[in-house]
């Protein structure tokens, strides 16, 4: 009987030890793989724009990571809608238009008396603002727009945006115009077929669809954002930045002569409570993965990856830095 009890006893003893060892073990793995590794969720835009396919397409280069658990990639309103869902902590990774970043930064338009933290990750391709113009219009300048009718984009979207600080660096405002529709991208198409429109300002990636669709029924020009009007938009607002639509590629509506113009860049932005170590691994990952032939947005084909880290009008997560200067890219 004595030597079953202490039978008992030594075993109940090695289960104990084995238990703490076991906890201790545990907690290890939880430290270096399991406490550290997040799930994310990718705030991206609406399902038929380009901002979602991105999310798609990195979402796996992301996860590659033991520091990733998981990336949700949500469909959201864009750029307003993801800077306010990651100083609400719902996203921790989101996709912006840098003209809305810098808004949020300064506290300044839709964030008007409300500044919001803004750390960036990375640069991404720019949306280019394109001005198209009926042939016989008459129309070859921004100066040319006044007296005209022209289509501005819909109520307070990013497009209208562009088209009134575009008018303001050539000293024009919606009264000089004798017409003014706040139309979409198909609307105005459709207007300037019909004759009911001379212009109208288009703020994406090249090409747009909606301007392709133009051009197969309709002679028009591109109107040029260059020289002192370009000059005084970009010294007032950081965020644009000098863009060319090259002539003879037909994947970019195949022109005959460069097209002069602006664009804003669009960015990844990330929540400053992600740590240093994860920051750092999603930016190495990105830029590996812009490196190779499995990119396959042609969106992210159109910014260098040692061209990711410049002209950002955010500050960098330390993370990125980090990545950025070990790598030697960092303006």
């Amino acid at each position: 009987m004595m030597k079953r009890f202490i039978g008992v006893m030594a075993l109940a003893l090695v289960m104990i030890l084995a238990a703490c060892g076991g906890e201790g073990g545990s907690e290890e793995a939880s430290g270096s793989s399991g406490s550290d590794s997040k799930s994310v969720v990718f705030g991206t835009g609406g399902t038929s724009g380009t901002y979602y396919p991105i999310g798609g397409a990195l979402k796996p280069v992301f996860e590659e990571s033991d520091l990733i658990d998981n990336v949700t990639v949500e469909s959201t309103g864009a750029s307003v809608a993801n800077i306010q869902n990651i100083k609400d902590n719902l996203n921790q990774l989101a996709i912006i238009m840098s003209d809305v970043g810098y808004d949020a930064i300064n506290g300044t338009g839709q964030f008007e008396g409300s500044e919001v933290e803004v750390k960036a990750m990375a640069g991404m391709y720019q949306n280019v603002v394109q001005v198209v113009a009926l042939k016989d219009s008459g129309i070859t300048s921004i100066a040319d727009l006044e007296g005209k009718k022209v289509g501005v984009g819909k109520v307070g979207s990013g497009v209208e945006q562009s088209a009134k600080k575009v008018l303001e660096a050539e000293d024009l405002t919606y009264d000089d115009l004798s017409k003014v529709t706040h139309t979409g991208y198909a609307d105005s198409v459709q207007e300037m077929k019909n004759g009911n429109l001379d212009a109208a300002f288009f703020t994406s990636g090249v090409p747009n669809s909606n301007i392709t669709d133009l051009m197969q029924q309709t002679d028009i020009n591109f109107v040029e954002i260059k020289g002192e009007t370009a000059d005084k938009l970009m010294e007032k607002y950081p965020f644009y930045k000098s863009n060319t639509i090259e002539a003879g590629d037909e994947a970019k509506y195949g022109l005959e002569n460069a097209v002069e113009t602006v664009g804003i860049q669009n960015m990844i932005i990330v929540s400053s409570d992600l740590s240093e170590d994860t920051v750092y691994e999603m930016t190495k990952r990105y830029y590996e993965y812009l490196g190779t032939e499995e990119v396959s947005v042609g969106a992210l084909k159109q910014l260098g990856r040692d061209e990711i880290a410049k002209g950002l009008i955010a500050p960098l997560h330390p993370g990125a830095k980090k990545f950025y200067e070990e790598q030697g890219i960092l303006e």
